[in-house]
């Protein structure tokens, strides 16, 4: 009797977070939200408003603050020119032809290789800033970067995938 019991609940239980799973799935041809240049813009200088407040750097660090700022904005330009380069592609009628494989392949290698300098880049520029640091401000610095690398749902910022590499 429980054995029956227990296999029916397993089985509503799957069906049920199927079903819930299935109703919460957003249409494929529904529009989603895409962030204006303003909107991106807003957001890039409310991120580094952010961290830059967070850190409570002294008048001895904010010496270093401007590379680490212009870097942050250079990584955030090349984030917005690949994806309005993205845009541009899918708007021209290229979306209905996919690149192969091989092209996909070679796009994400170029976009990686494009985001790989402008990181290179933060960090030589976050260097000296960060080895001013005291280990609170160390701490801040990393949590702040990580959730600025995260974002907001599908949000450009300055640290995220490559579009064009899809």
């Amino acid at each position: 009797m429980w054995k029956a019991v227990i296999a029916g609940t397993t089985a509503l239980t799957i069906a049920g977070a199927g079903l819930a799973f299935a109703q919460q799935a957003p249409r494929g041809d529904a529009q989603r939200y895409r962030p204006s240049a303003e909107d991106v813009s807003a957001l890039t200088d409310a991120r580094i408003a952010g961290l830059k407040t967070g850190l409570k750097l002294s008048a001895e660090q904010e010496k270093n603050w401007p590379a680490v700022e212009a870097a942050i904005r250079d990584l955030a330009k090349q984030r917005a020119d690949r994806v309005a380069a993205f845009r541009d592609a899918r708007g021209n009628g290229n979306a209905r032809s996919r690149p192969d494989a091989i092209e996909r392949l070679r796009r994400g290698a170029d976009a990686m290789t494009s985001r790989a300098a402008g990181l290179k880049k933060l960090a030589d520029a976050a260097e000296p800033l960060y080895k001013s640091l005291d280990d609170g401000q160390k701490h801040r610095f990393t949590l702040l970067m990580r959730m600025g690398r995260r974002g907001i749902g599908n949000h450009p910022h300055w640290q995220r995938r490559a579009d064009s590499g899809r």
